[in-house]
Parts: structure tokens; C-alpha cells; sequence
């Protein structure tokens, strides 16, 4: 059973400054695939609508023991924060090169589905170099400690 699901490619694309854990309101079909490890973080990203902060494009699979009660696989999600977060997020959106994006997705202690935002500036292509340049240099320092 999967507890908790990453966003590795948003830490690559994205040098996040901010994190905050929000509620998410989803369907009971839509809890039984994400603890099959039933889903995606390809292009999500989370938007203001009306003062409320949604999830878009976060893919959750179909539940395959479901009904015809089941639920779309890709549709817009409110998340929940709390008013306080909410000002201060959708205030460091109007500057300019800021997104919101969902990194992780885990039950807490009470089983309840919690998704990590992260307020993100998006990275340069000499930024996505050197980060590899790291990472490689990270891996190689292990190999030799070995």
C-alpha cells in the first residue's frame, strides 16, 4: 500500500521557496487509487479561482473495482487552506516567474489525504545543468565512500 507519492520532475523544473500542506476534497473512489499508488503528477499545477485554490491536471486512475459512481480521471480539485494562506499565496503569484505546484501527495496520522504545495520560480537551463552537475557529484562521492 502506498503512503506517499513525490513530484521528483517539480524539484528539477522548479527551485521551490515556499511549502504548505493543504487539504484536498476528493471522491472515495478517488482515496482507494491514491492508496494503490494510483497516481500522476505529469504537468499539474495548482490556480486561483474565485479566491479558492484548485489542483489542475493532477492525475488520479480510475478506481478499478468501482461503479458507475465512479470518478473522471483527470478534473479540477479544491484544496484547503486556510484564509490566512491563501492571501499570502495568491499575493506572491502576481510576481512575476511564481507557480504553484503540488509536490507530494500522503495520508497523515488520521488517514486523511494531504496534498504538499510548493510556491516555485521556475528554473533557467544553466539552473537545470547544475543541478545535474550536483546530483552527478553527489552520486559519485557515495560511490567512493562505498
Amino acid at each position: 500500500m502506498a503512503k506517499e507519492m513525490n513530484n521528483r520532475q517539480a524539484y528539477f523544473n522548479y527551485q521551490i521557496e515556499d511549502k504548505y500542506v493543504a487539504g484536498i476534497v476528493l471522491m472515495g473512489t478517488e482515496v482507494k487509487s491514491i492508496r494503490e499508488g494510483k497516481l500522476s503528477f505529469n504537468d499539474s499545477f495548482c490556480l486561483f479561482d474565485r479566491g479558492e485554490l484548485w489542483a489542475r491536471a493532477l492525475y488520479i486512475a480510475e478506481y478499478a473495482l468501482g461503479t458507475n459512481q465512479n470518478h473522471l480521471a483527470v478534473h479540477d480539485r479544491k484544496l484547503l487552506l486556510s484564509k490566512r494562506e491563501l492571501k499570502k499565496l495568491e499575493n506572491k503569484l502576481k510576481d512575476k516567474g511564481y507557480t504553484i505546484i503540488p509536490l507530494r501527495v500522503f495520508f497523515n496520522e488520521r488517514n486523511l489525504v494531504k496534498v504538499e504545495i510548493g510556491l516555485g520560480r521556475g528554473k533557467k537551463l544553466h539552473d537545470k545543468r547544475e543541478t545535474i552537475r550536483e546530483r552527478d557529484t553527489q552520486r559519485e562521492i557515495k560511490r567512493y565512500l562505498k
